[in-house]
């Protein structure tokens, strides 16, 4: 199962982007909140999105790929969920795919999973990222993980996940289709 987590104060264009764009692609991602307060999640800026599942209903040993949307506050509630961190650890320990874009690779940074390989993040964290080789790509994949940018590699991001994920030809359509250059 591919998975994003949503925590309060995610960015809204890296979370949605994702997703839209890998159900494009027939991807089945769904949506889980990690509150403690039900489905609904809301963005920094304010946008409230009700997410498929809440962390209660994810058995980790199902997921195959867990995706962080980076923001303020989200990033750091992410990092400061043991559920989270926990689960992001099990899923590169089992070689599964791990994707953050934007602040949220500081989550795996901090984690020590970005440690000699290859990684971006939004400018200014790169401290974080501990042990990484900073790259200045849009989205980068570095073995079992993903990192990218900012929003406006939303869709880099999403598309390095696709072609990951198997689905090259059907990601390379979808962003023709979007008329992204």
């Amino acid at each position: 199962m591919t998975i994003l987590l949503l925590a309060e104060g995610f960015e809204e264009i890296e979370a949605i982007t994702t997703v839209d764009f890998l159900r494009r692609c027939d991807i089945p991602v769904q949506t889980v909140s990690v509150t403690n307060g039900g489905k609904t999640v809301t963005g920094a800026h304010g946008i409230p999105v009700v997410c498929d599942l809440e962390m209660w209903d994810v058995r980790p040993d199902d997921v195959t790929c867990v995706i962080l949307p980076g923001g303020m506050p989200g990033t750091r509630n992410l990092g400061d969920s043991t559920w989270v961190t926990d689960l992001v650890q099990a899923a590169c320990g089992r070689g599964d795919w791990v994707a953050a874009i934007c602040a949220a690779p500081s989550v795996l940074g901090k984690l020590g999973l970005l440690r000699n390989k290859n990684a971006t993040c939004y400018p200014g964290f790169e401290r974080e990222l501990t042990g990484a080789i900073m790259t200045t790509e849009k989205a980068v994949r570095d073995g079992n993980i993903i990192t990218s940018k900012a929003a406006g590699t939303a869709v880099d991001f999403a598309e390095a996940i696709a072609t990951a994920l198997g689905k090259k030809e059907v990601a390379q359509q979808v962003r023709a289709e979007m008329f992204y250059k």
